[in-house]
């Protein structure tokens, strides 16, 4: 059994401890759709292998996160401009979000603590400029 999925939830516990500190949000509701939302706008742009590429370097419960109801038969979406993913992650249960516009940046910073550096930013360098750029915040 691999070691990632031993400690999934309290690596998941540790990733929202670490986002309500960098957003000052206790509600881990808001946490979950901004990341969930940032996803959905990222995988967008990505063909289904490549998204399981990154996928394959988040932990455990980010991972079904980024797949979650995902449908891969979706044409793929053009790479978009910070504001328009701004506008997406907003969008998302827009009834009930809360998130406020600075939750991009934060999930981005936020994923990228929870993740081997190296290894992530060589499945986006292999994806391309684009997925690059995505995840430079």
């Amino acid at each position: 059994m691999p070691f990632t999925y031993r400690p999934a939830t309290d690596e998941f516990r540790r990733y929202l401890a670490d986002m309500r500190e960098r957003t000052l949000i206790e509600s881990d509701n808001i946490l979950y759709t901004g990341t969930e939302a940032v996803f959905r706008s990222f995988r967008g742009g990505l063909a289904p292998r490549d998204a399981l590429r990154v996928a394959d370097e988040l932990p455990a419960v980010l991972r079904a996160i980024f797949v979650w109801r995902w449908d891969i038969e979706a044409p793929r979406l053009p790479w978009a401009e910070r504001g328009t993913i701004r506008a997406e992650m907003l969008a998302l249960r827009a009834d009930h979000n809360f998130c406020p516009p600075s939750m991009l940046e934060h999930v981005l910073a936020g994923v990228r603590a929870t993740v081997r550096q190296r290894d992530f930013d060589r499945v986006l360098t292999g994806i391309g400029p684009e997925a690059v750029a995505f995840w430079t915040p």
